[in-house]
């Protein structure tokens, strides 16, 4: 009996410390909890607060990058635009020589002229296209270039022409002409039908392969409709002119689209 009320006093003596000593590892637990979500939470890396910072100096950069180019871009473009005016006003405005039989159909914007003209019945319309031109230095560069003796370079500038001769309800005579200064070569003639969709037509020999007399009538031919050298010219100095113009419109509209 006396050992058993030994035992009922220790248990009733070590229950207590053993409530307290659980409460002792839980306040233990909490705190080292507490002290490590303190710690994680104070050494999280900003980069929530850095990066939008960084993305907008970024854009920042690239924003002033762009504007300064476009600055760039158009003071050029003024430059270039005010050196194609003074080139413009300084190209001698030639007028049409005496007697010239054609009406001029100028397009801002395309690179041809069309000339039309009526004669003896005959509808005669002219396609003018740009120059190719051939500078003094164009003539000696080919110390340094590849010599190939298949290629031969123009020692004159030369002015494309096409020349469509028309009769009613009929058929049409097409040349292509190249215009030189002070001469005309014709280069090829063929007949065009209306109604001819046939792609593989016979339009006949190359001209240079003609008889000689004959390729003097055509000239002829071609001399009595208006096509002759004081026409082309002309024709070239005009063409001199439209060319700069379209490329000044060309700059402006660049200019535009950059400012836009």
């Amino acid at each position: 009996m006396a050992f058993a009320s030994i035992l009922r006093k220790s248990a009733n003596t070590l229950a207590p410390l053993s409530i307290r000593l659980t409460r002792v590892q839980r306040n233990y637990h909490s705190c080292i909890a507490t002290a490590l979500n303190h710690v994680c939470h104070s050494q999280k890396p900003a980069v929530n607060q850095f990066y939008p910072t960084t993305l907008r100096f970024s854009t920042a950069v690239v924003d002033s990058r762009k504007a300064n180019s476009d600055d760039n871009l158009l003071r050029v473009l003024e430059s270039e635009i005010q050196c194609a005016e003074d080139e413009s006003d300084e190209i001698d405005q030639v007028g049409a020589p005496g007697g010239f039989p054609f009406d001029i159909e100028d397009t801002p914007g395309l690179q041809t002229i069309t000339l039309k003209r009526e004669y003896d019945g005959e509808l005669i319309k002219v396609e003018v296209h740009m120059p190719d031109l051939v500078t003094g230095m164009d003539e000696g560069e080919d110390d340094n270039e590849d010599n190939d003796e298949d290629y031969e370079k123009p020692d004159k500038s030369s002015l494309p022409l096409v020349v469509m001769i028309t009769k009613k309800d009929g058929p049409s005579l097409e040349f292509s002409c190249t215009a030189m200064p002070d001469e005309i070569s014709i280069d090829s003639l063929a007949i065009k039908y209306q109604d001819s969709e046939d792609m593989l037509a016979y339009e006949g020999p190359d001209f240079q392969d003609l008889d000689e007399n004959l390729q003097k009538a055509f000239h002829k031919y071609l001399e009595i409709r208006g096509i002759k050298p004081s026409t082309t010219n002309f024709l070239h100095e005009y063409m001199l002119n439209k060319d700069n113009k379209e490329y000044t419109m060309w700059l402006k509209n660049l200019k535009n689209f950059v400012e836009s």
